[in-house]
């Protein structure tokens, strides 16, 4: 009985402690599945907090916080690198077209170039039309990528401004010293202006070079020396006379800028204007040769000479709502009258239907402007755009006139234009005049005026003057003239 009595207390403790160790059991793997669940919960919250600090709102992708995300994730994966890309002229459609134009076309980018990843690759939207990829991968896997890229984005598309085709500029850049870390999206944004800058600032693909790093330094001193050009007057005019095509007697003359660098002597436009565009010194520039030119012109008046000023107005100018009112401002200024002053604007400038260029047209048109379509059959002009504007002139294409003598389609072409400007009643000018042969056939098309170093180069305003007071033109590259040649352009009694 004793032993019995002994089994039963034995076995009662036993399953206590059973029990008590299953209670035990229990209440831990509650504190571990609730702590795992807190951790869970954290972990959603703290992906959701890098959503918000890593995502882009307006397209879906990683902004550049999580684009630094993805590379220190590749970095220790092994090769990887970066594609920059870069939408051309995304700027001027936005200003041209609205914001919500813009934001349509970086979500077409971003959504394309989704497309293009392969696996482990991130997308992200940097800012306005600049998207970046992080690639692992060697530099034939990034040149793949990057050529793919190229392809998707230029499918065109059709939006409720027609049809887009999205040209894009694309840099490659490959990770490789630790201590270039941090400027690998530096290297390829390199990479893509680069690859903007050739075939005619149209995209296209480009690997990094380290040159190109001193070249950009290189660059920002140069753009700082052009801010400074205005106030040390290294910057002056030059003007080329427009003649008539009968006669041969001096209308007008078209104003060109030129630098004279104190180091680097004469700098070509060709060189720094874009340098001006990419930087925003356009404006400030475009205000000096209105103001200049004006200056120029009323000394010719105040000589007696009826000479109309041509002065190009680029595309960036023709977005700046207040450029009408520095024409006539610098006009009172200097005693012009308005029809005195003539805006060449390029054809596809032209025929941007943007809001602002509009408006700005039509105030040209109240001031009394001349405005000039300059590079025309180059372009894409309709007739019902040409009829629309304000022009009182068009310019031949020195292209076509290059070509006069030794093509029959540059001949037909050239025809056409001035046969069109005759039938709209606008003057037609031909530019890029160098042979005697271009000369006779395009007076014999009834071309209005010439222009041309059959004429006479570039010359300073002083040179003009001197030309038009003697007579005669300068230069071996010009044709004598004869006294009569300026006398339509002296003012009488004054």
């Amino acid at each position: 009985m004793k032993v019995a009595a002994f089994d039963e207390v034995s076995l009662g403790l036993i399953g206590l402690s059973l029990l008590a160790a299953l209670v035990a059991l229990l209440l831990m793997m509650r504190e571990r599945w609730k702590s795992a669940g807190i951790r869970r919960e954290l972990q959603a919250v703290s992906l959701q907090k890098h959503e918000l600090e890593w995502g882009d709102a307006l397209t879906g992708l990683r902004n550049r916080k999580g684009l630094d995300a993805s590379l220190d994730d590749l970095a220790g994966v092994g090769s990887h690198g970066v594609v920059v890309v870069l939408l051309d002229h995304f700027r001027r459609m936005r200003q041209a077209f609205g914001q919500e134009f813009g934001d349509f076309i970086v979500k077409l980018a971003a959504q394309r170039l989704s497309g293009c990843l392969p696996p482990g690759a991130t997308a992200a939207h940097l800012e306005g039309g600049e998207f970046a990829l992080a690639i692992p991968g060697n530099r034939a896997d990034l040149l793949e990528v990057a050529e793919l890229a190229f392809e998707q984005l230029a499918l065109p598309v059709q939006s409720a401004k027609g049809q887009v085709i999205l040209v894009a500029s694309l840099g490659v850049a490959m990770a490789g010293a630790p201590e270039d870390r941090g400027r690998l999206i530096e290297f390829a944004s390199l990479a893509a202006e680069r690859a903007g800058a050739g075939l005619n600032g149209e995209g296209k693909v480009c690997v990094y070079d380290p040159a190109f790093a001193e070249e950009a330094r290189a660059q920002a001193f140069f753009v700082n020396d052009l801010r400074a050009a205005v106030e040390n007057k290294e910057l002056r005019l030059l003007f080329q006379p427009k003649v008539d095509a009968q006669s041969l007697q001096i209308t007008a003359a078209e104003a060109l800028l030129r630098w004279q660098h104190p180091v680097r002597g004469n700098v070509a436009p060709a060189v720094f204007v874009p340098m001006a565009e990419s930087a925003g010194l356009m404006g400030m520039l475009g205000r000096w040769v209105i103001e200049e030119s004006c200056r120029v012109a009323a000394s010719w008046r105040a000589m007696g000479l009826r000479m109309r000023v041509a002065v190009n107005i680029s595309a960036l100018q023709m977005q700046e709502e207040d450029l009408v009112d520095h024409i006539a401002q610098c006009l009172e200024r200097h005693g012009l009258q308005p029809n005195r002053f003539t805006c060449e604007i390029t054809e596809s400038v032209a025929m941007q239907h943007t809001d602002t260029a509009t408006a700005t047209f039509e105030r040209m048109r109240s001031l009394g402007l001349h405005v000039s379509i300059d590079d025309f059959g180059t372009g894409y002009s309709s007739l019902a755009a040409l009829r629309r504007l304000p022009a009182s002139e068009l310019k031949v294409d020195r292209a076509f006139v290059a070509d006069l003598e030794h093509s029959e389609d540059a001949r037909s072409i050239a025809a056409s234009i001035v046969s069109l400007g005759k039938a709209l009643n606008l003057k037609v000018v031909a530019e890029g005049v160098e042979t005697q042969g271009q000369c006779e056939l395009l007076m014999l098309m009834g071309c209005d005026e010439l222009q041309g170093f059959l004429f006479s180069k570039p010359i300073s305003a002083e040179e003009m003057t001197g030309m038009i007071n003697s007579g005669s033109a300068d230069g071996p590259e010009s044709l004598p003239f004869s006294e009569s040649l300026f006398m339509s352009t002296r003012l009488s009694g004054l």
